[in-house]
């Protein structure tokens, strides 16, 4: 049995802390994640594990237990701690035990590679780390092509983005564009057409036929998108709304669209 850890002054606990800030995370190239689907599915994933963090006491899964025994014997690091100081590094209520320090950051869009034939999202000044952890989950789950963060965004490998994501960051391509010179370049390059989701427009999503490749380009979660980058966009789209509602959550607006592209090429898989 390995030695249990029970001071919160131990370097590793401090370090999984300090990780909680952006620029601890971009110093080391590392960020943190939480909770039995999305470790497990870290670990599946090609991305490299740092330290696994597990609390014996609180880790009851067996096949995550032996997940864990694997990936000691493996060769992975793993750091055994008390109840207590696995409660004072999560952000949840009655936890799993079970954490990890991950490595990775997210590339610049020189190295961006999305599946050809599915769309990218592209998400402009998105200052809501939850929304984006959100949106990932529903590009992983509708079958878009990868995620781009556009300007000054919310960084997609915070604890809060990381948790909504549900282990979706382990598996959607993300990349970050400095400027929205560099994501429109990006999509020249590529032949993929911008177009913009936006509420000022009267191009009903439902009505408007959009290329399979395209980067669904949304705004932030206050202001939206500015009339001049929307006019720079090969085409523009609405969601058709009822009621008295103003506007949808920006994650919800994501969802919509996406599924929406599934859904046609669903149906054009059938055809």
């Amino acid at each position: 049995m390995p030695d249990l850890v029970t001071s919160f002054a131990n370097p590793i606990v401090k370090r999984y802390r300090a990780l909680g800030a952006r620029k601890v995370r971009r110093r080391e190239s590392c960020f943190v994640v939480e909770g039995l689907q999305p470790v497990w599915r870290a670990v599946a994933s090609p991305w490299d594990i740092d330290t696994l963090i597990v609390a014996p006491d609180l880790l009851t899964n067996e096949a995550a237990r032996r997940m864990v025994d694997g990936q000691r014997e493996a060769g992975c690091p793993v750091l055994s701690v008390s109840r207590e100081v696995f409660a004072h590094l999560s952000d949840r209520d009655g936890p799993a035990g079970l954490a990890a320090i991950v490595r990775g950051s997210v590339d610049g869009v020189e190295r961006f590679r999305p599946p050809s034939g599915r769309p990218v999202v592209a998400l402009h000044q998105v200052g809501n780390p939850g929304n984006i952890g959100a949106i990932l989950r529903s590009a992983d789950a509708a079958g878009a092509g990868g995620v781009m963060l556009v300007g000054a965004c919310a960084d997609p490998l915070a604890p809060a983005a990381v948790k909504a994501s549900m282990g979706s960051v382990f598996a959607v391509p993300m990349a970050h564009a400095e400027s929205v010179d560099d994501l429109f370049g990006w999509s020249e390059s590529h032949s993929r057409p911008v177009v913009a989701v936006t509420g000022n427009t009267r191009n009903s999503l439902w009505r408007t036929a959009v290329d399979a490749r395209s980067v669904l380009l949304f705004g932030s979660e206050g202001d939206g998108l500015p009339a001049d980058l929307v006019a720079r966009c090969a085409a523009s789209v609405a969601i058709p709304m009822e009621g008295t509602a103003e506007s949808l959550n920006l994650a919800t607006a994501a969802s919509v669209a996406l599924f929406e592209l599934a859904r046609r090429r669903d149906q054009k898989d059938r055809v």
